[in-house]
């Protein structure tokens, strides 16, 4: 069992799976339940399935489709995308997945926190922070895929979270996502030194030494991945695949 968690992440859109360069250009992956059924035999301790058009567009998270997800996989499930009441984090929760991350719903809503919490348990329920720099260096928190820009900072966002009940946080930069080049470090720390929550650092990583540093450097108590394990390396074709354990146990 690794020290820290080393999370996949899944990009989901329209039924299938997609993986994005900061928040814009995609590529088709694959078929989800196919998808999952590879990080099954891996043994992928966890995994997070966000659906990236949902709250954007205003729809339902496609429940049935959940259904056969959860049906396919034997780790436990986090999934995120159109949760906007405590009836459909219940229908999510009833498909078979563990816990639930919240984004653009709750700066909408900041008390769905607390209601979902309240009603599951705090460690059940992840705030999901995007976060955007300006020319000027600001930090910022998007929602809505990175559309939405709110007057609030990760920090004040993130601590605001903890208090309304979140149990997590998954902090993705959006400058660096699906770039290979290594976390935000500094962004990083910013988050974890005013929560005390696990804080999962999303959005660069590239190479093992980038998972060593933000979980050495940055505070972050656990990483999540997306390029790395849909393709074969930078710039080369899909291939779902996991780090050799052995290898991040050298790291974590």
């Amino acid at each position: 069992m690794l020290t820290k968690r080393i999370i996949p992440v899944l990009l989901l859109r329209k039924g299938a799976l997609v993986k994005t360069r900061r928040f814009g250009k995609f590529d088709y992956i694959g078929d989800p339940c196919n998808t999952l059924r590879i990080f099954n035999e891996l043994e992928v301790d966890e995994l997070f399935l966000l659906d990236i058009d949902a709250s954007r567009i205003g729809r339902l998270p496609e429940f049935n489709l959940l259904e056969e997800i959860s049906d396919e996989c034997f780790m436990p499930l986090v999934y995120g995308g159109g949760i906007t009441s405590l009836d459909f984090a219940k229908r999510v929760f009833d498909s078979g997945f563990e816990k639930v991350a919240l984004n653009s719903s709750a700066l909408e809503n900041p008390s769905l926190i607390t209601e979902i919490a309240n009603h599951f348990g705090s460690q059940s329920v992840i705030l999901s922070i995007d976060v955007k720099k300006s020319l000027m260096g600001k930090l910022s928190v998007f929602s809505h895929s990175g559309k939405k820009r709110w007057a609030i900072s990760p920090a004040i966002w993130a601590k605001r979270g903890q208090e309304l009940g979140c149990g997590e946080i998954l902090l993705t930069s959006i400058d660096r996502e699906g770039t290979w080049s290594g976390f935000d470090l500094d962004l990083v720390c910013k988050v974890a030194e005013v929560v005390d929550l696990p804080v999962i650092a999303h959005g660069g990583a590239g190479k093992m030494e980038h998972i060593e540093q933000v979980l050495g450097q940055s505070g972050a108590s656990a990483v999540a991945l997306g390029s790395m394990v849909v393709y074969q390396k930078k710039d080369m074709g899909v291939l779902v695949n996991f780090p050799d354990k052995k290898l991040l146990e050298q790291v974590v």
